[in-house]
């Protein structure tokens, strides 16, 4: 049997797995799920604790444990499930018998990735069938079994919608889809909340690693380029090389013929070569890389054309950082500026290694006229993060003046891997570390298992939790807030953009920073901040890394590490 592999804290007991294929790449694997409880229930319903019993998926003539839901008059019976985590996959339901015998039973199924999701009418907080159908009448047969949905989703409700009837459930079970591959990368820390951290970031990108690469399970379900760029860093950083991540890549290229831009964004078009430089560095293919030449030097020329005299960008398009920065113009300005500069710097090192002497010339010209502009950073942490990677202002005055006020405020899932980035890079790695806690954390403390598509530090007041139905007087942290495309109960819970702070824990904390393609040299650099220890593993072709650090009686990081032959180990001093 496939087993999912994991941590030490078991996420499923996996069982029963069918597998499938996927163009004979990695197996995508089913595993079956039983409910963790019963949430709620309302009209004639017995015999729950059934249904939280391990079943087997075969309908039998003894009907000795069944539950039972009853509709008498206007009273109709309706169940409540919680499959403990967030899942990907859809449902079975193995079915008894009830009288009159042979007629099918006609009943709801609201799937949900918070329970007041699956308590919602369509259109009721935003609630919605977008991109996958949640909210679905169908017909159940007599003793017998049906399979269902494909979705998102931690909480089931079913509903019996015939009126002075009986619905005999012997099971209701997930049916969890994934793809079965090892956790290579690991972090532990003395920071238990840390440590979760990692792990809900690994397995929030580990459900979106479907046929491709999603930015969400429930919504969108779609490859959105600048969203990979966080989740194949928590790919190289916990998986290693999955073709996931080059099909994903390839089919934005393939469905994006210039003059166009990825999804329409043209950030998302200059993440697709940032994505191209991260991926060579930690794999090494050059063959792979190679393909890409002839769209990446017209992809250059296309940029270079959006660039004024006066060394300003004037990118068309959706002109887009995150959105919680899209109305900002000025950021959104200053933001395209830096992400112009990053784009063609790494188009130049892609086209030094590849040999395309013509596009080098070409980006690197772009490159020294874009540096002669430096608009103002402003307040926005997105632009101030963007501009301090690239150069464009010191790291020191981006932290000091924008990315430390007020810690967690103002940050956002998908950008606050830079904001992170650039707090490294003014060496203000507690102050990091705090904002990981804090405003990643928070999603924890509300029930989360998965990291969603937006959060505000300002939704906690107040707020219920994911897990519960939601209290008189409580605010629905799901239902009641969100903007853009996000309002209300179309906010996806399961969000791969959000998984930052795994790479960064793994980069920053660990110290690993691969230096040279295919990860043949790895810089080991470790920031413990207020930690006493941290240790973990690194994926690389060749072997895992496996690092350990603890602090000494003087405060100095005794360090241990352990890496396959292949790999040079360069530790900063």
């Amino acid at each position: 049997m496939k087993r999912l592999h994991v941590f030490s804290t078991v996420f499923f007991l996996l069982q029963f797995i069918v597998p499938c294929f996927a163009d004979g790449e990695t197996e995508i694997v089913r595993t079956f799920v039983s409910p963790t409880r019963i949430l709620w229930q309302s009209g004639a319903v017995s015999n729950t604790e059934q249904l939280l019993t391990p079943g087997n998926g075969q309908a039998d003539l003894t009907n000795a444990s069944i539950c039972v839901l009853k509709n008498e008059g206007d009273e109709r019976a309706s169940i409540l499930l919680d499959f403990g985590k967030e899942l990907h996959g859809g449902l079975e339901i193995v079915t008894g018998m009830w009288s009159p015998g042979n007629v099918p039973r006609n009943i709801r199924v609201r799937f949900g990735e918070s329970a007041s999701e699956a308590m919602a009418e369509i259109g009721e907080k935003g609630a919605t069938n977008d991109h996958a159908i949640r909210d679905m009448n169908i017909q159940v047969p007599w003793l017998g079994k049906i399979q269902v949905g494909e979705s998102g989703f931690r909480f089931v409700r079913i509903d019996l919608l015939d009126a002075d009837a009986e619905l005999h459930l012997k099971e209701v079970r997930a049916i969890f889809t994934y793809r079965d591959i090892p956790y290579l990368g690991s972090f532990k820390s003395s920071d238990e909340r840390l440590n979760e951290i990692w792990k809900t970031g690994a397995y929030t990108v580990h459900l979106n690693m479907q046929d491709y690469l999603w930015d969400g399970i429930k919504r969108d379900r779609l490859v959105w380029v600048g969203d990979l760029h966080p989740e194949v860093a928590t790919v190289n950083t916990v998986f290693g090389y999955n073709e996931v991540v080059p099909k994903s890549l390839d089919l934005a290229r393939d469905v994006t013929p210039l003059p166009g831009w990825m999804s329409g964004i043209s950030t998302y078009s200059m993440w697709w070569i940032i994505l191209h430089h991260d991926w060579y560095m930690h794999h090494g293919d050059l063959d792979y890389l190679m393909q890409q030449q002839s769209y990446l030097s017209e992809l250059v020329k296309q940029i270079v054309s959006k660039i004024g005299p006066d060394g300003k960008e004037q990118m068309d398009g959706n002109r887009f950082l995150d959105w919680p920065s899209s109305e900002d113009a000025a950021a959104v300005h200053a933001g395209l500026q830096a992400m112009t500069i990053w784009s063609l710097s790494t188009a130049a090192k892609l086209s030094e290694i590849i040999g395309d002497k013509e596009t080098l010339r070409v980006a690197d010209e772009a490159v020294k006229r874009l540096k002669k502009y430096t608009p103002p950073m402003g307040q926005s942490k997105q632009a101030a993060a963007l501009m301090a990677i690239t150069g464009m202002v010191a790291p020191e005055k981006a932290n000091k003046d924008v990315l430390a006020v007020g810690g967690a405020k103002n940050f956002s899932t998908f950008y606050g891997y830079y904001m992170l980035q650039a707090m490294a890079k003014a060496d203000n790695y507690e102050g990091a570390l705090d904002v990981i806690r804090n405003y990643w954390g928070a999603m924890l403390d509300l029930g989360a298992t998965t990291f969603w598509e937006d959060f505000n530090m300002d939704w906690l007041p107040n707020a219920s939790r994911i897990d519960e139905l939601v209290p008189a007087g409580k605010k629905d942290i799901h239902g009641d807030y969100g903007a853009y495309c996000y309002v209300g109960l179309r906010h996806s819970l399961c969000h791969g953009w959000a998984s930052g702070p795994t790479a960064w824990l793994t980069e920053h904390v660990l110290g690993i920073k691969v230096v040279a393609p295919g990860s043949k040299t790895v810089l080991v650099d470790p920031h413990l901040g207020d930690l006493e220890y941290a240790e973990g593993t690194y994926p690389t072709p060749y072997g895992t890394i496996h690092v350990s650090h603890r602090k000494g009686a003087n405060g100095q990081v005794i360090s241990e590490i352990a890496a396959p032959e292949e790999v040079t180990i360069i530790r900063k001093k």
